[in-house]
């Protein structure tokens, strides 16, 4: 993956002379960060106040703003469009290198080439759906604002137009001309090939799977392609040769994907993640878990594991749950020795661990489309967060045994106590934020403004930290991680459309009814399915597709269905979180800003530990069922 910004041979060529061709481009280029950027920064800033607006409205004065979550569910859009631009422009949006790293120069120059190559055929292709789409909707009217559906729908057509234009530029600005026509030329054909063989791929029905969603997702991933595009591809691929499908739904459903308005959590936890740095709140808390622990082998590695215990399920979204830590913990700990690559794979794998931590979106959707007690599911939901978490824990002691504490002494009592009260306003906030949500007093989605604030006003008054100076940057940052995250999400929700459609779900809860074995037969298939699942689809949408055939079966055979739901979202979760399919591990790699190649070798361990956790828990009902009434 790449995380960071554009190389240097995709900029401007050196020396260029005012008025020749690279400068033009060079300037093409400007221009459109500049009018990415700023209207960028803005939307995100505009998201912040009508979510905040909103809670002060409805619990302060009891005069509910009806269409809040309407105008920011539109904002939402149009801001993870122009922010998956702006990613596009920088190059941040997330990609494999593991192969790439491992190529020679030059065909690593040529892979980097057909990574921007390969999303610019995407766009091209997707552009007049796109267009199409958006015109659809001009003729619905929201039910709040009670405007045309269009201002919203056609975040994606401009988002598309735009992606395109970068991809040009980007492509132009290769520094080699001759390369850059290999890279399209090779695109080109095998978009050709494909679609010569429309006819021979039609009868092969189900095998079709296998071709795309396994073969070209695969290879895609594999060369360097961004993970958003190389899923869009095969999913535009398959339904485009092998079905009849128009192909504005599959806008319609990446749309769909994106305007969940549960992951306006998303850059919202982002943002507050980069102001608890910039107001000192960070440090104070670091400093005061590092009083703590800091004497102890590996101490900051479990501060984190138990802070992504205490956030989790706040936000409703793991990328939130992790943006709103990373921030806080890792500076330090790189400070002290800790290996990029070894901290990424631990936050990955916590956030696979924490998925059944109450107020889960993943347990309310299970509940919500099985019947399950949603109070039964967030009673049984604790303890198995415990279990996998002890297993990380002891992957962190061994990790950690020999690990040089020369340098680090032990902080006296008195130390500690007044670490802790220059820190106590910090160390609230994780309790004030649920706090906010077990009251009633906002939101999954909005809570975190009511953390924006909150870190703002300590800022300001407390820490006297506040750099007017960072937060346009910091505002454009969050805009560009947000898009690169939420248009992955939208890519991978159109694929797990297209796999429902093909009836791939009804084909495997009927397998998986006919497994011999009984309970422990289905149970141990279930994980296996469910981990698989989980790489693919994530949470919600599985459980949507999956929950309703796999709970009846489970009850069939005998396995209590807190027990089983508890099972499913770990498997789910461990999938989520692994590579090299995972779109967590992505997430997790995006939110540290490190390559995933720096995580693939330390991860092997943390998912060792996650799985004997989840045989823990899918062995003993009780971790599961034990608190039940």
């Amino acid at each position: 993956m790449n995380v960071g910004r554009a190389e240097a041979s995709d900029l401007p060529f050196p020396g260029a002379a005012a008025g020749s061709w690279p400068s033009v481009l060079a300037g093409i280029d400007r221009w459109v960060g500049i009018v990415t950027e700023v209207p960028v920064a803005m939307l995100v800033l505009a998201d912040i106040v009508v979510l905040f607006v909103g809670v002060v409205a409805r619990y302060l004065f009891h005069a509910p703003i009806v269409w809040s979550d309407e105008l920011a569910s539109i904002i939402f859009l149009w801001m993870s469009m122009l922010g998956a631009v702006v990613a596009l422009r920088r190059g941040e949006h997330m990609r494999m290198t593991a192969f790439v790293a491992k190529a020679s120069p030059e065909r690593r120059a040529f892979l980097d080439v057909l990574a921007i190559a390969a999303p610019l055929a995407f766009l091209l292709l997707i552009a007049h759906p796109a267009f199409d789409y958006a015109v659809e909707e001009a003729v619905i009217v929201t039910p709040a604002l009670e405007i045309s559906n269009a201002w919203r729908a056609s975040a994606l057509p401009v988002g598309v137009g735009l992606m395109l234009l970068v991809s040009l530029l980007r492509l132009l600005r290769t520094g080699s001309p001759a390369r850059a026509a290999k890279a399209v030329a090779l695109v080109a054909a095998l978009c050709a090939a494909f679609w010569l063989l429309g006819p021979l791929l039609l009868p092969l029905g189900k095998w079709n799977l296998v071709i795309f969603f396994a073969g070209v997702v695969g290879a895609c991933v594999l060369a360097g392609v961004p993970i958003a595009f190389s899923f869009a591809l095969a999913t535009f691929g398959f339904l485009a040769l092998t079905t009849k499908t128009p192909l504005l739904v599959l806008v319609g459903r990446m749309d769909e994907g994106m305007s969940h308005l549960i992951l306006l959590a998303v850059p919202l936890f982002v943002f507050l993640g980069m102001l608890i740095e910039m107001t000192g709140m960070a440090r104070a808390m670091v400093q005061f878990l590092a009083s703590l622990l800091g004497h102890v082998r590996g101490g900051l590695n479990y501060v984190l594991i138990g802070g992504m215990y205490l956030v989790s399920g706040i936000s409703g979204s793991k990328a939130a749950d992790m943006a709103a830590i990373a921030p806080v913990l890792f500076p330090e700990m790189k400070k002290r020795g800790a290996k990029p690559g070894d901290l990424v794979a631990l936050l990955s794998t916590t956030g696979a661990q924490t998925e059944t931590i109450p107020p889960s979106i993943v347990l309310i959707t299970i509940g919500s489309v099985t019947g399950v007690s949603i109070a039964a599911l967030f009673t049984g939901g604790m303890l198995p967060g415990v279990v996998l978490g002890i297993a990380l824990c002891a992957v962190v002691w061994w990790r950690y045994r020999e690990e040089d504490l020369t340098g680090v002494t032990r902080a006296s009592g008195r130390a500690i106590w007044r670490a802790l009260v220059y820190a106590a306003p910090a160390v609230a906030l994780p309790f004030v934020i649920r706090a906010a949500v077990v009251e009633g007093v906002a939101t999954a989605t909005e809570v975190s403004t009511i953390g924006i604030a909150y870190s703002g006003l300590a800022g300001l008054l407390i820490y006297r930290q506040f750099d007017c100076k960072r937060l346009l940057p910091m505002l454009i940052d969050t805009a560009v991680l947000s898009g690169a995250i939420i248009f992955i999400i939208g890519a991978a929700t159109g694929m797990a459309w297209a796999l429902t459609q093909s009836g791939f779900a009804q084909d495997l809860a009927a397998a998986m009814k006919a497994v011999p074995g009984g309970a422990a037969g289905f149970m141990a298939v279930s994980i296996v399915a469910f981990v698989v699942l989980g790489s693919v689809l994530e949470g919600i949408p599985a459980i949507v597709l999956f929950g309703p055939l796999m709970f009846p079966i489970a009850r069939a055979v005998g396995i209590h269905e807190v027990h089983y739901a508890m099972v499913v979202v770990l498997a789910m979760g461990l999938g989520l979180f692994a590579p090299p399919f995972g779109v967590g591990y992505y997430a997790a790699c995006a939110i540290g800003r490190v390559d995933p190649v720096e995580g693939m070798r330390p991860i092997g361990g943390y998912l060792v530990a996650l799985a004997i956790g989840l045989v823990a828990v899918a062995a003993v009902p009780w971790f599961s069922t034990g608190f039940l009434k």
